[in-house]
């Protein structure tokens, strides 16, 4: 089955003439995995239970249960040691980039202020960062906390996973709320450090 027929089938099941049972039973007697093709639909925005992103937190500390549905439970709760797409989900309960993608392949700002334009050489970034924003602590998320994550990960004694992303570029701090994320070369994808794929 080719890219084209794929993209079609998935087509359908987005405007309601297959149904994802069947989409996912199409991939497998195509020799996918069930979970696999699940991804498929993930990634293209219909796998979703709720549509759009319509997130809107009330306060932070609310407490109570959290109860989640995967169909794999999280081994770890550090997105640097991640090691599978349930590990990068769970860790995002906990921990979140400055930016992800929206199920059309947008990138939409959590953390940062607002989605970057990166600079026409495709050398640098600049991020700006919401202000206002606490840990669980009360402490607040600055710049410094991005450098933090930068040197973490990018420390071969941590053996993070998430190493290739960020080894081979600089984060500046240009003020409490805004850094730059400079590259050794000319980087399209220049979202990976601090955004990720998930």
């Amino acid at each position: 089955m080719d890219e084209r027929k794929i993209r079609g089938l998935i087509g359908q099941v987005r405007s309601g003439r297959l149904s994802r049972r069947r989409f996912v039973q199409m991939m497998v007697g195509a020799g996918l995995t069930i979970p696999m093709a699940g991804q498929m639909l993930l990634h293209s925005g219909v796998a979703n239970a709720q549509q759009g992103w319509s997130y809107k937190p009330t306060k932070s500390g609310g407490g109570g249960q959290l109860k989640l549905l995967m169909w794999q439970g999280p081994t770890l709760l550090n997105p640097h040691f991640a090691v599978g797409t349930k590990d990068q989900y769970g860790c995002r309960v906990f921990y979140e980039p400055l930016a992800a993608w929206d199920g059309d392949g947008n990138l939409i700002p959590i953390l940062a202020a607002k989605v970057p334009t990166p600079s026409p050489d495709g050398r640098s970034v600049v991020w700006e960062l919401k202000k206002g924003v606490t840990f669980h602590d009360g402490k607040p998320f600055t710049a410094d906390d991005v450098i933090f994550n930068w040197e973490y990960a990018a420390d071969p004694a941590v053996g993070a996973t998430t190493s290739g992303s960020y080894k081979d570029i600089k984060v500046v701090k240009l003020d409490s709320h805004t850094v730059r994320v400079e590259f050794a070369k000319p980087t399209p994808y220049w979202a990976d450090p601090f955004v990720g794929v998930v």
